[in-house]
């Protein structure tokens, strides 16, 4: 068995100056070499001639060079051209200010092309993927078979990869440790993990391939399922934190107290942060639901039955704005009910954030609503019992670590309205139990979503326009606040003053995150008390923020922002009785950004939203290391791998079921293999052999 461990460096051709280039790929390892998997592969079993290339199509040639050169066009762009052939015809090959490419070809040499071809009679094909062939046997690697083609970095070719990654292949695949278990591995039609790292690099067929891939991303599946159950039973086997009673005056006044009665959806969550608030083991929560679904009165109602149990209750949130806004209207509500609330933000005087520290530290505080402020060193509770983080996403998981580290094992309830389908939910957050509001309240209407070309944005002015005259308000919102050199967006500041100009008999307002959080806030407040008719912003109102009259939702440079980001902003109208307009006005030019626009205007339900943007960005994107504080997936994809998930999911969760330190013979290499996805902290595996 050899060493998977050492350097890149042993490997034969890869020196000093070469290694650095793999570092940059992420590779300083045997190991890593081994793992750093092709992005995609060209089965160049069947390469084609020139006459059987397809226009419109992604082909792969066999050719010789006939000729090339380049020139210079009056606006300085150098065209370099280079004319190949076979018996079949002849096709071009085409580069952009790239003058150094003449020195790469020689007449006669053959070559592999890979790329979109266009045309009829004059075939072409814009900078396209090529390989030089050298006649050797090293050739075998790169034609005549399924190839690979890697991730590259500036400096590295795709031939000189391919052929390290074959010496690598050929000399340490069979040193593999297999981590599986005998029975694990025949219970789920499982290649040997030696088979799987030469297949999924040099594929023998297509199936053999499937069946690779499928064997790394079950491995992949396995140790992150495996950390998630050993985190969760950590949580509810090593921690005691405070116990709820539900029944109590203070929980009865609130119920009586509100105007409306809970869905049957948010009565079943509230039942569910019961039973978990009553339980004396931490409650761990994540509560999901489309924008305004209610989680946040579901939310002031596990509040206030933890001040009920003379606990004290914190809520952060990701905006001032919307700290304020909270503040404001909880004070309100429940006001004469003995309940003291306190706001806490980042941009109080020195001798003011003093006062209300002290506040919390004596318990004189019992509810305290805050932005990042609320984890600051210097805040302490007294009897901190449950912390509230809203719109979970806008933070990390460290975040979520310091608030709870303000008590010993307060109950833990994170809110997010980008929901996702609970499969993935349990993976993503897998040290939460998660709950589900799937329901709108009653009396919500439709939002009508519309798309204007920015030639055409007067027109979703008109819109602003007229609902303003029967009495409703407008948002327009942009990605920017001022304008920058060389940028097209339209920003904030300069858009304020000719809205201005465009309704001259009406009030138009600014609001941005650079203002102090005083005029933050009095503009808000001109906007609720309808002194304001349209308001220019940025994203800062992109969460939370609730104002019943705005019927308008003008978003400029749509496809600037992501999909989730859209759906919020859709959601901050709709919120009365009265009928909403969304406009979009964008001139998207990519592929992801028109589909963006088209999931707009196709659905407004939260969980299909987030599904198409699971699939426009993929999961690394949408989630995020930072968000959810899981190793990250490099082989496997939670969407389109959701079958092998489930597969492996099940068998991790009856794996630590039965040991939970993996300490048996058979679980050997799994532990290992945690032990290098997270850190021993986290699973309390340092007592581990």
């Amino acid at each position: 068995m050899k060493d998977l461990t050492i350097s890149a460096r042993f490997i034969k051709g890869v020196g000093p100056s070469r290694l650095k280039l793999l570092n940059r790929l992420g590779i300083d390892t045997v190991e890593d070499l081994l793992y750093c998997l092709p992005r995609r592969y060209e089965d160049r079993s069947m390469i084609k001639k020139v006459a059987e290339a397809r226009p419109g199509s992604f082909e792969t040639i066999k050719v010789k060079v006939l000729a090339f050169g380049d020139r210079t066009t009056k606006r300085g762009v150098n065209i370099f051209k280079v004319a190949m052939g076979d018996s079949t015809g002849v096709i071009h090959a085409t580069w952009f200010n790239q003058p150094y490419m003449k020195d790469r070809f020689k007449i006669g040499q053959e070559l592999i092309l890979h790329g979109k071809v266009e045309g009829r009679n004059y075939l072409e094909i814009n900078a396209p993927e090529y390989e030089i062939l050298t006649g050797t046997k090293e050739d075998s690697a790169h034609m005549g078979r399924i190839v690979p083609i890697y991730p590259l970095t500036e400096d590295l070719t795709q031939r000189w990869l391919r052929n390290l990654m074959k010496i690598a292949v050929d000399e340490y695949a069979d040193s593999v440790v297999d981590m599986l278990p005998y029975d694990i591995r025949k219970r789920n039609d499982l290649i040997f993990l030696k088979g799987a790292i030469r297949n999924v690099h040099f594929p023998v067929s297509e199936i053999v391939l499937k069946k690779a891939r499928r064997r790394l991303v079950f491995d992949e599946f396995l140790l992150l399922q495996a950390g998630i159950a050993m985190k969760r039973a950590r949580a509810k086997i090593d921690l005691n934190g405070c116990s709820h009673s539900a029944e109590g005056a203070l929980i009865e006044r609130f119920k009586k107290a509100l105007p409306f009665e809970f869905t049957k959806s948010q009565s079943k969550v509230m039942r569910e942060i019961e039973n978990d608030m009553r339980n004396p083991k931490p409650m761990n929560r994540l509560l999901q639901g489309d924008v305004g679904s209610g989680k946040t009165v579901v939310a002031l109602y596990a509040l206030i039955l933890a001040v009920q149990n003379k606990y004290q209750g914190a809520l952060m949130v990701p905006t001032e704005i919307l700290a304020v806004q909270h503040y404001k209207n909880i004070n309100a509500f429940l006001e004469g009910m003995a309940v003291k609330i306190t706001l806490l933000s980042g941009d109080l005087k020195p001798e003011e954030r003093a006062r209300r520290r002290h506040m919390i530290e004596t318990g004189e505080a019992d509810l305290v609503i805050g932005t990042h402020a609320l984890i600051q060193e210097g805040v302490r509770f007294k009897n901190l019992g449950l912390a509230v983080i809203d719109e979970q996403h806008k933070f990390g998981v460290m975040q979520r670590s310091f608030l709870k580290s303000k008590s010993a094992n307060p109950d833990i309830l994170v809110m997010t309205a980008t929901p996702i389908p609970r499969t993935l939910a349990l993976t993503v957050y897998g040290d939460l139990d998660v709950s589900t509001i799937d329901e709108l309240p009653p009396g919500r209407r439709n939002i009508k979503t519309l798309y204007f070309e920015e030639k055409n944005r007067e027109k979703a002015y008109r819109i602003a326009g007229e609902q303003v005259k029967i009495g409703r308000q407008a948002y327009v919102v942009y990605p920017i606040i001022e304008e920058q050199e060389r940028s097209d967006l339209r920003a904030a500041t300069k858009m304020h003053k000719e809205l201005s100009g465009f309704f001259p008999d009406l009030k138009v307002g600014l609001l941005h995150g650079r203002m102090k959080s005083q005029d933050k806030e009095r503009i808000m407040k001109d906007f609720k008390d309808q002194k304001i008719d349209i308001l220019v912003s940025t994203i800062v109102i992109e969460v939370g923020v609730d104002i019943p009259n705005a019927s308008v939702m003008i978003v400029e440079h749509a496809e600037r922002f992501g999909l989730s980001q859209l759906h919020q902003l859709r959601g901050r109208i709709g919120r009365g009785r009265y009928l909403s307009y969304c406009t979009l006005v964008a001139d998207p030019k990519s592929d992801d950004a028109k589909n963006r626009i088209n999931a707009m205007l196709n659905t407004q339900d939260g969980f299909k939203i987030a599904e198409e943007d699971l699939e426009i960005r993929g999961p690394g994107e949408f989630f995020g290391t930072r968000q959810h504080g899981l190793p990250e997936l490099k082989i496997a994809n939670i969407l389109r791998d959701r079958d092998v998930l489930e597969v492996a999911k099940t068998e991790a969760f009856e794996l630590v079921k039965n040991d939970r330190f993996l300490r048996s013979p058979a679980n050997k290499y799994i532990r290992q293999g945690l032990r290098k996805k997270f850190s021993l902290e986290e699973l309390k595996l340092a007592d581990v052999a």
